[in-house]
């Protein structure tokens, strides 16, 4: 929250004020600084692994809730987990997009198989299925998309990357995606969680997301759980969130 001040403060200086001098020592500590904003990024994105450095996080087991979370990329994604994402994210954004969804539904692929993605997947450890366990939780949600891959059924996952942010190295998340029946449960803060850990770990300087402005419940999400702020650069349409 205290980021927008220090942008501010780096952008106040009048540089008409300056002598010849004081400009060439200014634009030395900006170039400086740059390189330090891009090792940063680069260096986070050579770790295969963001979920190694905190073992607390490798699995959530509260509110009826026992789940496992492992690391990907977007290149490395396999057809099911591919499908599924795409299907999960549909489910659960093309109403708030209405008719623009289409459009938007093209881009948000093409994000999610870039080679600077990078994932958090949640996998359900419960003796029966998702399918199953959303069933017993909501009998209405029929329509909700399923795990149909190997392995313990996917539940959630976010989608993350590094990148600089007017002049400032952050964590963006691009989505953060949960199967309806597992929503409520304190699970999308504990992966909020994680991420604010990743990006101090990492020497990123804030968490940025954005959240359509007439999805009330995320906005609500982020806001007032999270304790997310707008930022001053936010669009009319949309609402770029930070957080430290």
């Amino acid at each position: 929250m205290g980021l927008h001040k220090v942008a501010d403060n780096n952008t106040s200086v009048d540089s008409r004020k300056l002598s010849s001098k004081e400009k060439k020592l200014r634009r030395r500590e900006e170039l400086v600084k740059k390189k330090a904003v891009d090792e940063a990024i680069k260096s986070s994105y050579m770790k295969d692994d963001h979920l190694v450095d905190f073992p607390a996080f490798h699995t959530y087991d509260r509110n009826g809730l026992l789940v496992r979370l492992e690391s990907g990329s977007g290149e490395r994604l396999s057809f099911s987990l591919k499908r599924y994402i795409q299907e999960l994210l549909k489910v659960n954004m093309q109403n708030a997009y209405g008719p623009e969804w289409a459009a938007e539904e093209k881009i948000k692929r093409r994000e999610m198989i870039a080679p600077e993605a990078r994932y958090i997947f949640v996998r359900s450890m419960q003796s029966a299925d998702s399918e199953h366990l959303c069933n017993i939780n909501n009998k209405e949600e029929v329509h909700e998309c399923q795990w149909t891959g190997d392995g313990d059924p996917v539940v959630a996952f976010v989608h993350y990357r590094f990148i600089v942010e007017e002049e400032i190295p952050v964590v963006y998340v691009y989505e953060l995606q949960l199967q309806q029946c597992v929503q409520g449960r304190g699970l999308g803060k504990f992966l909020m969680q994680l991420i604010e850990l990743i990006a101090r770990k990492n020497q990123m300087k804030a968490v940025m997301l954005t959240v359509q402005k007439k999805n009330i419940s995320a906005m609500n999400f982020y806001t007032s759980k999270l304790r997310y702020v707008i930022s001053s650069i936010s669009p009319s349409r949309v609402d770029p969130l930070w957080a430290l």
